[in-house]
């Protein structure tokens, strides 16, 4: 994974990408975003902040990170 950035990064406004919400998302705005990447990667950002970071994650990394969600193995998370 890269690190976050922000200017001239694909999916600053204005790049043309396509970024999707859940469905599930709060109606406060607590959400992440995300688009594929022209490069073939996969961007993902907090949809309050668009014009802010994008973490940036190689089609292998996606797919690892969403069978990892449907797995279960990240339900504990964000629970105290």
């Amino acid at each position: 994974m890269e690190r976050p950035t922000t200017a001239g990064l694909p999916g600053s406004p204005g790049s043309g990408l396509y970024w999707v919400k859940s469905s599930l998302s709060l109606y406060n705005g607590n959400c992440v975003e995300v688009a594929s990447l022209p490069d073939g990667g996969i961007g993902v950002r907090n949809s309050r902040n668009p014009a802010g970071a994008v973490l940036r994650f190689t089609p292998d990394e996606w797919h690892a990170f969403l069978g990892g969600v449907r797995n279960g193995e990240f339900d504990g998370f964000g629970r105290q």
